[in-house]
């Protein structure tokens, strides 16, 4: 097979970079985009990976990216990991600021993007099974609402319909369209981020956790899915560490079996 080109969304932190850091050492050419260019710098200096420093909120920004990424090569797949969660309020007390950056940044991204990328993935399938992927990264989040979630609850919900429909609108075409859906993650930004960088109590989401999932469980998940054979769509891939039974069921504290 001849190296396939996967685009990877949100890579300059967490979930994104470690699966640019998982493709590469897969053998894949990858390019990251974030809107953060030194870090995503540093990062191509370090795998090897390309890079585009875009807001994918930003439509001015997504077509300037198709554009480079036409001009560059074909692409194979689409990884969207960019999105995030800001606030943890109960539904009366949010703040309509925070709201509309989450849907924003995890639903708006993934139109933009996808529509942007589609025309490049179908040019990328040149001969009779030959397939691209899409890929995104939504959350448990998306499945089960939580109090003071009701925010991030709506955006990813609203995400993950994106992604059924889209399997449902590109039927008929070889692309395959997967949703991987993480619970709990430990990652260094994302709940510092969501809780206005109070890191005393972000380190307390995690408290007495055992073994978290981390960023590099997640993209070992992706790696599999986008080599899994051309045939086979894993259209929803849920994910938890085993201390967290459902979004709210979490054990605090060593597992144990039951004696």
């Amino acid at each position: 097979m001849s190296l396939r080109r996967a685009v990877v969304t949100g890579a300059s932190s967490g979930i994104g970079e470690a699966t640019v850091r998982a493709l590469r050492a897969a053998g894949w050419d990858v390019v990251g985009v974030a809107r953060r260019a030194d870090r995503l710098e540093a990062l191509d200096a370090e795998v090897g990976s390309a890079s585009f420093a875009a807001d994918l909120t930003n439509e001015g920004d997504v077509a300037a990216l198709a554009e480079h990424l036409g001009s560059t090569g074909p692409v194979h797949a689409l990884v969207h990991v960019a999105g995030g969660a800001r606030g943890a309020d109960r539904i009366e007390d949010g703040r309509a600021a925070d709201w509309r950056w989450m849907f924003e940044v995890n639903v708006l991204s993934a139109q933009l993007v996808t529509a942007a990328l589609l025309p490049l993935l179908r040019a990328s399938i040149t001969d009779d099974g030959d397939h691209a992927d899409t890929l995104y990264v939504t959350s448990t989040a998306a499945q089960t609402a939580y109090p003071g979630g009701g925010g991030y609850n709506a955006a990813k919900a609203g995400e993950a319909m994106l992604v059924h429909a889209l399997r449902l609108e590109l039927n008929g075409e070889p692309i395959r369209v997967t949703e991987v859906a993480p619970g709990m993650v430990f990652t260094e930004e994302f709940t510092v981020n969501r809780l206005g960088g109070d890191q005393a109590s972000a380190e307390k989401v995690y408290e007495g956790v055992e073994n978290p999932l981390v960023a590099g469980d997640v993209a070992d998940v992706i790696r599999y899915a986008l080599n899994a054979p051309g045939h086979v769509n894993l259209d929803l891939i849920a994910m938890r560490p085993v201390a967290q039974s459902a979004q709210h069921v979490l054990a605090r504290g060593p597992l144990r079996p039951r004696t």
